[in-house]
């Protein structure tokens, strides 16, 4: 019985010391998602102007460039996958690996083309390489706080892809899978297609709150050309995106991270519970064992006298 006892207040020691562990993880990721919730805001005025922009651009000239043109049939798409660095964030790479995974199998069997891959997080670097698939190339070390250098890299490099003939390497289309933050409670894994780029009418992304006398503000006057100025808009255009789902992906890693440590601790306190009442049971049965065999021991000498 003393055995059990002593076992039983080892585990309770461990699962407190673990539950110090995940309390302070929860702390951290409930300190540092109000710092990616602030930077994810932040971004919207450009993104907004920025969209307005170049959909005004795009509806004003009637220019072709090669970030806006589809070819008919493409052979060879890019798929950019973001995940986490770390681990315990509860299904948040999962959820974006296995959406992945839809936008691979779907764009392989059913439309026939290849796909290279592309991954920002460790999490999908393992994933990937223990399965034995190829990695065109892969970006780490920043997905719990992105910043604009780093979506820039990214850009790049899919940029010099799809503007490279799929005959050289390149490809037609560049998927992005990416978590969206919609609230502490709620990340939704979402996949779009980066390039060709699909703008918007400018008119459709017009907040509510602004007045008609406003909508002067909507129009343009571009120097030197339209196609100078949609020359050097649209990368930015692309960077941007990859910015914003970047920091959508890493306020939804850090919320998910939170309830993941708040349920691990919530947890922890129960099995501490339990733990502690197996252990008074077991310190109660103990004493009672003693007790019966110390009055065993008692009547037996009074028999022998």
């Amino acid at each position: 019985m003393s055995s059990s006892l002593r076992e039983l207040r080892e585990r309770r020691q461990s699962v407190s010391a673990t539950k110090k562990i995940t309390r302070a993880m929860e702390l951290i990721a409930s300190s540092r998602i109000v710092k990616a919730q602030q930077a994810a805001k932040a971004a919207v005025p450009y993104t907004r102007e920025l969209t307005r922009a170049v959909s005004m651009l795009a509806s004003a000239a009637d220019l072709e460039h090669p970030l806006l043109v589809e070819t008919e049939k493409p052979q060879r798409s890019a798929v950019l996958l973001m995940t986490s660095d770390r681990g315990l964030a509860g299904a948040y790479s999962a959820n974006a690996i296995k959406l992945g995974e839809q936008v691979r199998t779907h764009l392989m069997d059913e439309e026939g083309q290849e796909v290279d891959l592309f991954i920002t997080g460790n999490k999908g670097v393992g994933y990937h390489e223990f399965r034995g698939n190829e990695i065109v190339q892969s970006w780490t070390g920043f997905t719990d706080s992105p910043k604009a250098r780093d979506a820039k890299v990214i850009a790049d490099e899919l940029l010099k892809r799809f503007l490279t003939p799929t005959e050289e390497g390149g490809v037609d289309e560049i998927h992005m899978v990416g978590t969206r933050f919609v609230s502490m409670l709620t990340q939704q894994p979402r996949a779009t297609r980066l390039l060709p780029l699909v703008v918007e009418d400018a008119t459709e992304n017009v907040p509510p709150t602004r007045s008609p006398a406003d909508d002067s503000t909507l129009f343009y006057e571009f120097e030197p050309d339209a196609k100078t100025v949609l020359d050097a808009l649209l990368p930015l255009f692309v960077t941007n995106r990859i910015h914003t789902a970047l920091l959508q992906s890493s306020a939804s890693e850090l919320a998910s991270r939170q309830q993941a440590m708040k349920a691990a601790t919530d947890n922890a306190s129960s099995l501490i519970d339990d733990l502690t009442r197996q252990a008074n049971q077991a310190r109660q049965a103990e004493i009672t064992q003693e007790i019966t065999e110390i009055v065993g021991g008692a009547s037996a000498l009074s028999e022998s006298a």
